[in-house]
């Protein structure tokens, strides 16, 4: 077989122009660590990247591997996850800033969280303003003395970034109340290896498969003492929620129960399973719904979803829940803005990863300058997620964006306002195997439990349409399989201490199970990966 010019152009592939390609430099050669990616593809050629993608449809929608799509008026669609076939590359050196910078900010969002329902020593010093904080939608009252086993509450957090023009990563928004997407992390690395496992010939890429277990590990090490083995649950809102399969998956890779609330009830402040055999103690609960719907009798009266007397067991310390309440309150889009204070004031360290340049519309200076800029900036409510209420200045004509302007002098405290960040691309497959430039950002997933663990890559959302920002899922966005190639030097994904020093000792009465190495997975409640 001819040997392949591992540095000649990828197929016709032209990056686009002022943005920063991952895979391509600007005259179109594969820069070095894709160079042999390159030219797997150019080998494999269109017709095959084609076959490839019907037979990945066909294998997603007969296990179930759908996503519901929803227009911002329009119907809701059922639809094969979108997974798109051409890999994205992170060389190791790239990881080992990553996971050290989320560990970093990870760490100080669990400090605030401590902080926020007890002494409020940040709001003390002037640094976050208590006005913004019990202002914030997801800010849970009932959460207030709570300090859940081992000082953890972000047990789950998968936090955006975005790589900008010059190719620096920042981060974009936080996600520590029930981030979804790692099931299609782990069901794409195994359609790849599948479908196209040529790919991987030249590399060596770090496995995924091992979350299931970190998952299931952390929950058992803050579960209140058990005779013999702690019982962990994954509380579902059931199989209409849009991210059921992943609630499903999780739960059958980590081999526990997957329940609703007609499967739970509280007697004498303990959780129970209803089971065939009579009831059953749980100790830990992996929940995908939010506070509001969790009990009736404390939050929302209206709920179907909800236990009622859980937030009583809670207290009693007889039962844990990941994420804990009032988790919200650290990934309000507004709190954001403080995330690179909170890293100084915490943990006396400057920031390894920037935010996007952020404006809050609290703020009457910096509302009245955005909006003579709305033509550049983009516009978010604080409380939203899966790209939710978004509003890309840019992208919208005068009238809509004047429209806008009303809605936040009405209620400034629920926006804010970002610069635009000029997503990198990389190349993507169209139905015809053709390879261009999409917009990509990138959601790793870290486990907190006795330690900080961070799968090696997360789920890389691509915009699937020609010039398009919008990654989400639940808005017609797809997912790429990530690569963190190895270097044969750190391999640990322990990137930070569980339990910081100054955080105040676990409640009595508590085991904590030994942290392992092993292998598998997890995801989200309401929206999609977005």
């Amino acid at each position: 077989m001819a040997e392949v010019d591992t540095k000649r152009p990828l197929l016709d592939y032209r990056p686009a122009d002022g943005y920063f390609d991952e895979l391509v430099a600007a005259d179109g050669s594969p820069r070095p660590h894709a160079q042999a990616l390159a030219a797997a593809l150019d080998a494999i050629g269109p017709s095959q990247l084609v076959d490839a993608g019907r037979r990945r449809d066909t294998i997603f929608v007969q296990q179930g591997i759908t996503f519901d799509t929803t227009g911002e008026d329009g119907p809701t669609v059922e639809r094969p996850f979108p997974l798109d076939l051409v890999p994205r590359i992170l060389p190791a050196s790239e990881w080992t800033h990553i996971k050290r910078g989320l560990a970093q900010r990870i760490r100080a969002l669990n400090r605030f969280v401590d902080d926020v329902y007890h002494a409020r020593e940040i709001v003390r010093a002037g640094v976050v303003p208590w006005r913004l904080v019990v202002s914030r939608s997801h800010f849970a009252r009932a959460a207030h003395g709570i300090r859940p086993p081992g000082g953890v509450y972000c047990h789950v957090a998968g936090c955006d970034l975005v790589r900008d023009v010059d190719g620096s990563w920042k981060v974009l928004e936080d996600n520590v109340r029930t981030p979804s997407g790692i099931s299609y992390v782990l069901e794409n690395r195994v359609a790849m290896t599948r479908l196209l496992p040529g790919l991987f010939s030249a590399y060596r890429v770090r496995p995924v498969d091992h979350y299931p277990q970190l998952l299931l590990a952390a929950l058992r090490s803050v579960a209140p003492a058990a005779e013999g083995e702690a019982t962990v649950v994954v509380w579902t809102p059931g199989h209409l929620n849009s991210a059921y399969f992943e609630h499903a998956f999780l739960a059958r890779q980590m081999g526990v129960e997957l329940v609703e609330a007609s499967d739970l009830v509280v007697r004498d402040d303990v959780v129970y399973m209803r089971t065939t055999n009579g009831l059953q103690r749980v100790h830990a609960i992996y929940r995908r719904l939010d506070d509001d719907f969790i009990d009736p009798l404390e939050f929302r009266p209206d709920s179907v979803l909800g236990v009622p007397g859980l937030m009583r067991a809670y207290r009693a310390g007889t039962v844990a829940l990941a994420n804990a309440i009032g988790t919200g309150v650290a990934d309000d889009k507004a709190i954001y803005h403080y995330v690179p204070e909170m890293i100084r004031f915490y943990l006396n360290e400057e920031p390894m990863l920037d935010n996007v340049t952020t404006y809050l519309m609290s703020d009457p200076e910096a509302m009245e300058a955005a909006l003579k800029r709305m033509d550049e900036l983009v516009f978010k409510p604080t409380g939203e997620s899966g790209g939710k209420g978004v509003f890309i200045g840019p992208e919208n004509d005068a009238p809509t964006l004047a429209g806008l302007a009303d809605v936040i002098r009405h209620s400034p405290d629920k926006w804010i306002a970002q610069e635009v960040v000029r997503l990198s691309t990389m190349p993507t497959a169209d139905s015809t195997g053709a390879l261009s430039p999409r917009h990509v950002d990138l959601r790793p997933f870290a486990v907190f439990g006795e330690t900080i663990s961070i799968v090696p890559g997360g789920l890389s959302r691509v915009a699937m349409i020609e010039g398009s920002m919008i990654v989400n899922s639940s808005r017609g966005g797809g997912s790429k399989d990530t690569w963190v190639l190895e270097d044969g030097e750190d391999r640990s994904d322990d990137a930070a201490p569980a339990r910081p020093e100054s955080l105040p000792p676990a409640l009595p009465d508590l085991r904590y199970g030994a942290w392992t190495g092993q292998q598998q997975q997890q995801q989200q409640q309401q929206c999609s990966p977005g």
